[in-house]
């Protein structure tokens, strides 16, 4: 255990977010999304909810200032947004990040294209639809 660092991040997150560099991405995948197979370094985190893990990462992680930090996945046809997701994951960032942009939505394809260039990807037991979130390192 280590001092001023949170008990959710686990000893390979913490190296992962150790040796993530400027402009690189970590997605906080929902229990749902396919990260196996659209990402090549996957971290297990099932009991987690994103919220939880941003708790322990924005503490440790310093968004990119430069280019859009923040990505969601928008949702497709007819599908609703719950916003209290957004504004959950909002309230959490912007308590280590006040200036943090709301997320930029993009769609689904899109969004698995992003995902496969990321750093990592970390699957959480989140269970609410459209919860994924990338972010990028500054």
């Amino acid at each position: 255990m280590l001092k001023g660092i949170s008990p959710i991040i686990s000893p390979e997150l913490l190296k992962i977010l150790a040796e993530m560099g400027h402009g690189d991405e970590l997605v906080l995948a929902d229990a749902k999304f396919p990260g196996h197979s659209c990402c090549n370094n996957v971290i297990r985190a099932d009991g987690l909810r994103v919220t939880e893990l941003l708790e322990g990462i924005m503490p440790l992680f310093e968004l990119d200032t430069y280019e859009h930090p923040l990505f969601m996945m928008a949702p497709a046809g007819n599908d609703a947004l719950d916003p209290e997701i957004e504004a959950e994951y909002m309230n959490t960032i912007r308590k280590h990040s006040p200036e943090a942009p709301t997320p930029e939505r993009i769609e689904r394809f899109a969004f698995y294209r992003r995902a496969a260039n990321a750093y990592a990807c970390v699957m959480t037991g989140e269970q609410a639809g459209y919860s994924n979130l990338i972010i990028k390192k500054g």
